[in-house]
Parts: structure tokens; sequence; C-alpha cells
């Protein structure tokens, strides 16, 4: 993931006695050279800061106040707090505590803590204590170093997701908790080490100079370190929780027709989607359109075109946004040339911004099975997610760039040797065959491609979705339609047979006509044009566009069939009684 922004505190992280190491700064100003942007994160009071370090405006942003105060270089400074209550302050000197009072913060000795507590339990205030050595600072409640930073990062456009941050103390816990990669350095805090994703060793701010230049070179966050945040898929058959990190990642589902695999591509979305990232979700058959109602989600529709690019890329420049492009009114031809702009595009803007953070791709095997693999995707970024139903269409390339795979049910001989070929696990075909094969809908199964597998197939219940998932049911069966929306059967010109005025009623002709009537019909593209201005089943509609498209001499015979099977997979219900009625 492409590091944007550094978080860092001052006494202890950067500072030795309020004097900033010299080489600290040296090193920030080359990270900024880079595009890197430097966030200083610390709990003094702006005005002391200025004080011991008049030179900080060299910094991006001051979060000063452990978070309640913003300020930006030539700027005034906001207060994300209250200003202290003068009855709080009026109550601590009644009873002699010493203090120090900033714009919102309230400081004291660690040791006056019971005095501080007694004076805020009597006035029935919302404030916070929290510890920094031997220093108390009394805060607001909700006031803290992760949300003052989320505030400036907010101002510049940046996520927490794109972000390193280092601390060294007790006030610096949700600092290294907000940020992708929270480091503690080695000589601070023993309980910070404990929470941090890593552990900056050495001996005091010079080290922290060596670091800056060492991510600052790579420009990328570590790929080593997934991160602290992990997707929770469901529990296992143990009951233990199956999570599964996603960041630095390529990630495949895989399992059969209709056995789930957008609804576990939906349900990692969700989650996230909720947790800040930014997501571009290519959607060809309108299966994630319910993540519209999830913050920070917008629907690109292309209806007789495809989205514009430029319209795409704009809203993905904001970390706070996710795009679900639906392309399920498009052609099939359009979308492969659509893509073919698209993705390209989105690993560019990735690579220079970063964002999005991750590109989902359903139906990946109508779209990546060709040679010119390296121009549509950057396979080293680890940002991809691909949906298919047809592991084995994917172009090889693809499949050696997974590196965790989850699988919904599947029964093909010929997928399944192609996960245990992907996994590296020769000798478990048959066994894997037995167990992928009995999935039950609500199940999945993580493979042993990667670590949250513990070295085997690992079987799990998926945990519930919050959103709906896009499904088309039996109820379009028995609508009936106004008599001037009825699809009409022709050959040469004539009718044959009555008005389909119900999907019900369109099965048995499917069936029972000759053939040469199914494909004239589709060759012109009667039936998905059909199903999409009469039904509004943008989904259904594509499937069927796709069968058209591929209906040439050699498919007229199975025609009938693949529409049939279409119908049946989207509207989930079985054929042969509405056969038998007709």
């Amino acid at each position: 993931m492409r590091f944007r922004a550094l978080a860092l505190d001052y006494d202890g992280t950067i500072a030795v006695n309020g004097v900033l190491d010299p080489g600290v700064k040296a090193a920030i100003l080359e990270a900024r050279a880079r595009g890197v942007v430097v966030i200083l994160v610390t709990g003094r009071i702006l005005s002391d800061l200025r004080r011991v370090a008049p030179d900080v405006d060299f910094f991006d942003a001051i979060v000063a106040e452990n978070g309640a105060v913003l300020s930006f270089p030539n700027g005034p400074s906001r207060l994300i707090g209250e200003p202290p209550s003068e009855l709080f302050l009026a109550e601590l000197e009644r009873r002699q505590v010493a203090f120090l009072a900033g714009e919102c913060v309230v400081e004291s000795g660690a040791g006056s803590a019971p005095q501080v507590l007694a004076a805020i339990r009597h006035l029935e205030l919302p404030l916070s204590l929290l510890f920094n050595r031997d220093r108390l600072m009394v805060l607001p409640q909700g006031v803290s170093k992760g949300a003052g930073l989320r505030a400036a990062l907010s101002t510049l456009r940046l996520s927490v997701h794109n972000t390193i941050g280092i601390g060294d103390a007790e006030n610096d816990h949700d600092l290294v908790g907000t940020c992708e990669i929270g480091v503690a350095v080695g000589w601070g805090s023993p309980a910070l080490k404990e929470r941090a994703d890593e552990i900056l060793e050495g001996a005091g701010p010079a080290d922290v100079a060596g670091y800056i230049r060492r991510i600052t070179d790579e420009l990328r966050l570590p790929p080593e370190r997934m991160g602290h945040y992990r997707l929770t898929l469901g529990q296992d058959t143990e009951g233990h929780p199956v999570r599964v990190a996603v960041r630095g990642r390529n990630v495949l589902i895989a399992g059969e027709v209709q056995s789930g695999k957008s609804w576990v591509a939906g349900l990692a979305a969700e989650q996230l989607i909720l947790e800040g990232y930014s997501l571009c979700v290519i959607d060809p058959e309108g299966d994630y359109r319910t993540l519209e109602s999830l913050p920070g989600v917008v629907v690109f529709v292309g209806q007789d075109s495809p989205p514009d690019l430029p319209d795409v890329g704009r809203a993905l420049r904001h970390p706070d946004m996710s795009v679900v492009i639906d392309l399920s009114h498009i052609r099939y031809g359009e979308k492969l040339e659509y893509l073919s702009s698209l993705l390209p595009m989105l690993a560019a803007l990735r690579r220079t911004t970063g964002l999005p953070h991750r590109i989902l791709l359903d139906e990946a095997h109508y779209f990546l099975r060709r040679p010119n693999i390296r121009d549509l995707l950057d396979l080293n970024l680890g940002a991809y997610t691909l949906i298919t139903y047809q592991l084995t269409g994917l172009h090889p390339e693809v499949r050696r760039a997974i590196e965790a795979i989850v699988v919904k049910r599947i029964t093909d001989p010929a997928e399944v040797h192609a996960l245990v070929s992907m996994a590296g696990h020769p000798g478990v075909e048959a066994d894997w065959q037995r167990i992928l094969s009995q999935l039950e809908p609500e199940e999945a199964a993580i493979l042993p491609r990667s670590e949250e597998a513990r070295g085997q197939l690992r079987r799990f219940r998926l945990a519930p979705r919050l959103t709906s998932h896009v499904r088309h049911k039996a109820k379009y069966l028995d609508v009936r339609l106004p008599a001037d929306q009825a699809f009409i059967f022709t050959e040469n010109g004539r009718p044959v047979g009555r008005p389909v005025r119900a999907l019900r009623d369109f099965l048995g002709p499917l069936k029972t006509l000759p053939p040469s009537v199914i494909a004239a019909h589709a060759r012109r593209g009667d039936f998905s044009s059909w199903l999409a201005s009469v039904f509004h089943d943008q989904g259904l509609a594509a499937d069927v566009r796709r069968i058209e498209q591929s209906a040439g001499p050699g498919l007229a015979d199975n025609l009938s069939e693949l529409l049939i099977h279409a119908i049946e997979r989207r509207c989930e219900f079985s054929p042969e009684r509405f056969l038998e009625e007709w």
C-alpha cells in the first residue's frame, strides 16, 4: 500500500528534553521533498511547543494537546475539543492542585490524579484522565491523538490507511492504533510495544531518522507487515473466529455459479468500507448495488455507455469514498474495451495516490484470460480481490500472484486441481474434492496458501452481512405484463405461438420452438433487450446478452439450454415444472 503520511510523536520519539533531533529534521525534510506528508502529534500545549521548538512549521500539520488542537503552517489553529471549564479550574485551585491549562487540555503531575478525579466526580464533568510518564492530562471525552490525527488527515485529503505512526509513551496508544502501521520505539513504553505492529529498535531519535529514510526510499508500507486490521469472515468448526488480513495481498474468491461468491465478496467489502478503506468495485452484473447504503459509497451506473473515467478518478481521490461501477447494462464487448482502460487507470492512480486501497473485480475470468495481463493489472500492488467461477479461465500470471484464497462450493475436478496447484499442497486433491463439493450455502473454506488457514483447508461458517445481497428471486415469474410489453416470438416476420406476458410463459417456447427461431432472436439481442426494458433486471439481461453475443452457428442447437440455465441461475427456480405447465 502506498505510503503517503507519517505521524510522529515529539517528546521521547524525535526530541530529547524538548530539543528536536537535527537528524530527524533532515530526514523529515527529505521525506516531504518526496511527497510524504509529515504530521507532528504531541501532547504538548501548542504555545509551549513553539517555545521549545520555534521552527516546527516545517511540518505539514501539528496536532497538539493530545489531539485537541489542530494547526497548519501559516494558518490559525483549530480547537477540536472544548476549552476547560472555569468551574473545573476553580475547583482545582480550591483543592490546591498545581496545573497548567491550555486551549483544551489541563496538565498536572501524575501524583495529583486522586484530587483531580475527585474534582471531576464532584462537578460531574465529562472529562478523561490520561497519563504520560510523570504527567497527567485531563481532556474532554473522545479527544485523543488518533482523533486529532484523523481530523488533520481529513483536511489534507489523506487516509490513516496510508499512514505510519511512531510513538513512545502511554498517550501514544491511540496514535499507534489509528495508523495502518503503528510503530513503537524500542526505548519506550513496554505496553506500547505490545500494542504496536512494529518495534523500531535503537536507543534514541537518531534511529527514528534512519527509519524515516528507509521507509521513504520504499514509498510503500512494508508488505511483510499485514497491519492490525483483519476481515472477520466467520467461525471455523471449533468456534474460532476466521480473520483474514488483506493489506498487501491479492485475494481470490472462487466457487461455482450461484454458490455465494459475490456474497462473500460483499461481506469483505462491507467491513473494509466501514473501516474507512477506499474500494473500487467493478460490478459486471449489478450484484453490489446495495453497498450504496453504506457511508461514502457512490454507484456509477453505465446506461448507454460506461461511466466516464475522469469521473471515476475524481471520486477515488477522496480517501473516504468508495465506488461501485455497475456495468450490468453494458454489452460484453463494451465491458472488455472499458476495462482495458479502467484497470490501468486504477493501477496508476493507486501507485501515485495510494487510492483506492482495494480493487474488487467480479467475473474476473471474462476479463483476465488474455496475454496482455501486465497492461491491465499491476499485481505487485497486492491490491486486487478477484471473484470467479472459472479459476482455470484466469491467466496463469494472475493465478501465480494470488496470496490468499477463499472458496465456496466447487465440484468440477479441473477447478479443484487448479486450486491444489495454486496452494502448493500435492496429494490432497481427493480430500479437497470431497470437502469442497459438500460445502453448504452458509459455508466457505480458506486454503493453506495463506497463514490464516493454519496449514490446511480450513472450513468455516460465514458471518452475517450488513447490507442485503442482490438476488433475483422467482417473484418475477408470475408478474403479468400489459399486452404492449409482451414478448412475441416470430419466424420470418410472422408471430409464433401466443404472446409471452410472464417469465413463466417464456421458458416453454425456449424449449420447444425450432433452434433457428431462437437463434434469430438472439442475434438481434431481442431477449436481453426485453428483460432489461420490461423487467429492469439488468443482471439477468447481462447474462442473457453474453449468450446472445456468442450465438454463432455452432451454438444454435444448445442456445435454448443456455438461456434457460441463465434464467434458472438468476431467478433461483427449477424450470422443469414450468415447461410442463406450458
